[in-house]
């Protein structure tokens, strides 16, 4: 099911899938465009990156004239294009490697013009991937691990980071003016608000300081430049519009689709619950549990979306795994029940496993082993507790793309 639902959203298909060339004029986004007056640029940003890049160009490579793709670090896929290049920096927290990539397309979007076209490929991932921060790069790392150990949503998250940072919120856009732009986006975030997709870098941003403001208030991030800094900006704010026309070319409603006709091949009566699944990863994880003891037997109850976890301890581990861990405690001796939480993306958290598998004997298997799950739980240790079991962690490396979390609650 999980292999059925990351094929579905494969990025290069999915972005080839969105891209129509009749002669020199491309139809994309419900538009379009005439290539004929102008040049062609592309710039990725994202952890499906380089193969929306190469979706592209299985479709306009002969047109491109120049192009810039950015991906994570460690991913090994390159563009293949001689004219594009392909960038390596960090995530989830950004580094320098992240402000050399901001810009190189800064660069490249200084050199079009009237009568240009640049098309834009984001992907989740592109918030850390790409910056050029208001502050220093040591207050913008403690501000975006500050707000990562809050338990904050990706909206939230997104918020602050736009007012800071003059990628985000519109600022490619606002950089390729006056050529023509249109967006196409791989989503990772609930319901799709394409402004907080990758911190919406060709969209207009309808938040403000003061929202940035109010959600370092609510979590107690305590973070004076960045407090300075919004305080600033809320006096002199101009809020920019423009046209960015946009399409979204794979997300979660599309995967958790494909694993549903999966999982009827395998028999089972099948609903997809929801996919704007969201919350504290452990309580999701007991939920979750109590769900599986109430289907019937035979049955697979899907899920979609992205819980938060608020750090108090410093174990090892990712919000799917949390998530996997509460429940295996709330299933503790259930004989017919299983619950599975996996990470399109191939990564769960600063760990090698995108998720977990567990079941009504997973506590046991660690109390032979004399471990307390509920000790580690409560330290945020969940990969080290499933490292220790034989047949738990979900380790498929990297996917190339990225469309939320996919959880599973099957009863037997």
């Amino acid at each position: 099911m999980i292999q059925s639902a990351v094929a579905a959203v494969d990025p290069c298909k999915c972005t080839q899938n969105s891209l129509r060339l009749d002669g020199t004029q491309l139809k994309t986004v419900g538009k379009k465009f005439n290539l004929e007056k102008g040049r062609l640029f592309l710039v990725a940003i994202g952890k499906a990156a380089v193969p929306m890049a190469n979706g592209v160009i299985g479709s306009l490579g002969k047109l491109i004239e120049a192009g810039v793709a950015v991906t994570k670090k460690g991913q090994t896929e390159v563009v293949d294009h001689p004219k594009v290049q392909t960038l390596f920096a960090a995530h989830p927290v950004p580094d320098e490697s992240s402000i050399l990539a901001a810009d190189a397309i800064f660069e490249l979007l200084e050199q079009t013009a009237e009568n240009d076209f640049v098309l834009f490929l984001i992907s989740g991932g592109a918030s850390a991937l790409c910056t050029r921060p208001l502050l220093d790069m040591i207050t913008w790392q403690t501000l975006s691990q500050d707000l990562l150990a809050s338990g904050c949503t990706i909206q939230e998250f997104n918020t602050v980071r736009k007012q800071l940072d003059q990628v985000k919120g519109g600022g490619l856009a606002q950089a390729a003016f006056p050529a023509e732009i249109a967006t196409l986006v791989l989503s990772d975030v609930i319901g799709n608000p394409i402004d907080m997709i990758g911190s919406g870098p060709t969209t207009p941003n309808p938040q403000t300081p003061s929202d940035a403001l109010d959600i370092l208030k609510k979590f107690n991030i305590k973070n004076g430049a960045a407090v300075e800094q919004l305080v600033f900006l809320e006096k002199g704010q101009i809020l920019a519009d423009f046209e960015s026309p946009y399409e979204i070319v794979a997300d979660l409603r599309i995967a958790t689709a494909a694993a549903k006709e999966q999982a009827l091949t395998f028999g089972y009566a099948t609903k997809i619950v929801s996919t704007t699944l969201s919350g504290e990863a452990c309580e999701v994880g007991r939920r979750a549990a109590a769900i599986g003891r109430e289907l019937l037997p035979g049955t697979c109850a899907i899920f979609g979306g992205e819980t938060t976890v608020t750090l108090k301890g410093d174990g090892i581990g990712g919000r799917n795994q949390e998530l996997a861990l509460a429940a295996a405690i709330a299933l503790d001796g259930v004989d017919d029940v299983v619950v599975a939480t996996y990470a399109t993306d191939g990564d769960d958290g600063p760990t090698i496993a995108a998720g977990a598998i567990v079941t009504g004997q997973t506590v046991a298997l660690g109390r032979k082993l004399g471990l307390d799950a509920k000790t580690y739980l409560a330290n945020h240790d969940s990969y080290t507790y499933f490292d220790q079991l034989d047949g738990h962690l979900i380790i498929t490396g990297q996917t190339g793309t990225n469309v939320n979390d996919l959880l599973f609650v099957i009863r037997y």
